[in-house]
């Protein structure tokens, strides 16, 4: 078992930046591949970012170049550092844990944390 727990959401204003944290605890982190994910109201989940163990990391493409995802494997913690937040960027952000990296599905991450609230006022 993995579990992770966010951090860092909160009230930013357009144009603003944020940083979340998800800290990791149970296995090996620096053996899974971790994503974010966010999920607006009435909308559904979408992938945000991921990132392999060996650090190579993809964006979703509403996000690239806004965005960049880390992880530090000694505090076993991954981050998403976002910034020029837009409205449209309020959601709740999960992080995610898989075994093997095959992409940008929900259905392949094994372990999921309770999310983060990010909202962007305008």
């Amino acid at each position: 078992q993995v579990q992770l727990v966010e951090s860092g959401g909160g009230l930013v204003q357009a144009g603003g930046s944020l940083r979340l944290s998800c800290a990791a605890s149970g296995r090996t982190f620096g053996d899974y591949a971790m994503g974010w994910f966010r999920q607006a109201p009435g909308k559904e989940r979408e992938f945000v970012a991921g990132i392999r163990s060996n650090g190579a990391a993809y964006y979703a493409d509403s996000v690239k170049g806004r965005v960049t995802i880390s992880r530090d494997n000694a505090k076993s913690t991954v981050y998403l550092q976002m910034s020029s937040l837009k409205p449209e960027d309020t959601a709740i952000y999960f992080c995610a844990a898989t075994k093997y990296y095959r992409g940008g599905e929900s259905a392949y991450y094994d372990y999921w944390g309770q999310g983060t609230q990010v909202t962007v006022s305008s």
